[in-house]
């Protein structure tokens, strides 16, 4: 029985309304110029072993872009297991993944329901993907291990008005800091990994001031900087053994020109090295406070 004394707020976020005669002016508003280089990153901040309760856990923080009150990425991970699977479950030879990426309520413009949707289950699986190839699964038989993320923070920027399209190109920014949360947080929970995975974006943006057809490659890109996002790349690299374990495209490029996929794949790349240096510091500074 629903309670009619309460009284519940609104689903989503309230902006106060904007008014501006021309329209041209209003898109322009909220657009804010990049602050950094092209082929630089926002600065990253990760440490391990926040959850004591848990077999292994991180914690990682993107920096905000600029003055205009983008909140940045939030990301919380925790690992449990390997544990031993229940008597009822198949033998399995190896050790069975299972993910769980879940926003919370608050992490977003548009406030999340309790429930997952399909954006999140669609992060779980390409983070899945990415984890399936790092972990040395045949170490252990019959067993199984939870990875469980929150965003508590959706990179996007409360200044500007709702856009579907900044929540898609915003994905690739946190499925790329959930590979990296995640890789940190099964190195503290002591699983065997051929290497250590990070995650990197790279986009393709155009500047409709400039001349036809003008785009440009940056790294780390944050939608409400540009314009207009033609294509992004999200890629999960492991730097020692120079492989890709995840690679999700999205866009509209030409067909034709396959160097600007090669480079924009190279670009990504170029960004989750940067990733996996401030992940190997970070580990470092765990062994020395805790050894």
């Amino acid at each position: 029985m629903a309670d009619r004394r309460r009284i519940n707020g609104p689903v989503g976020a309230t902006l106060p309304p904007v008014f501006l005669s021309d329209e041209s002016a209003q898109a322009k508003a909220f657009v804010t110029q990049r602050s950094r280089p092209a082929n630089t990153t926002r600065r990253i901040y990760l440490q391990t072993g926040i959850t004591p309760s848990a077999s292994g856990s991180a914690y990682l923080e993107v920096a905000s872009a600029g003055p205009s009150g983008a909140s940045g990425l939030k990301l919380s991970c925790t690992v449990h297991g390997p544990r031993a699977l229940p008597r009822s479950t198949p033998f399995s030879p190896h050790i069975i993944l299972s993910t769980h990426v879940k926003y919370a309520p608050f992490a977003t413009k548009q406030r999340r329901g309790y429930l997952r949707d399909s954006t999140e289950r669609d992060l779980s699986i390409h983070l899945e993907t990415a984890l399936r190839g790092v972990i040395i699964a045949d170490r252990w038989p019959k067993s199984g291990v939870d990875i469980i993320i929150s965003v508590l923070e959706g990179d996007q920027d409360r200044a500007v008005p709702q856009d579907q399209d900044e929540e898609i190109w915003g994905m690739m920014n946190v499925l790329a800091g959930c590979v990296t949360v995640a890789s940190a947080a099964l190195a503290d929970a002591g699983i065997d990994c051929v290497d250590t995975v990070t995650g990197g974006v790279a986009a393709v943006v155009a500047d409709k001031s400039a001349e036809e057809n003008a785009a440009t490659i940056v790294l780390d890109p944050v939608p409400s900087d540009h314009e207009q996002i033609l294509a992004a790349c999200c890629i999960a690299y492991l730097p020692t053994r120079d492989e890709v374990t995840n690679l999700w495209f999205k866009g509209d490029l030409p067909a034709s020109d396959t160097t600007q996929y090669t480079q924009l794949v190279e670009q990504a790349i170029q960004a989750s090295r940067h990733a996996n240096r401030v992940l190997a510091g970070s580990l470092k500074e765990t062994i020395a406070r805790d050894g």
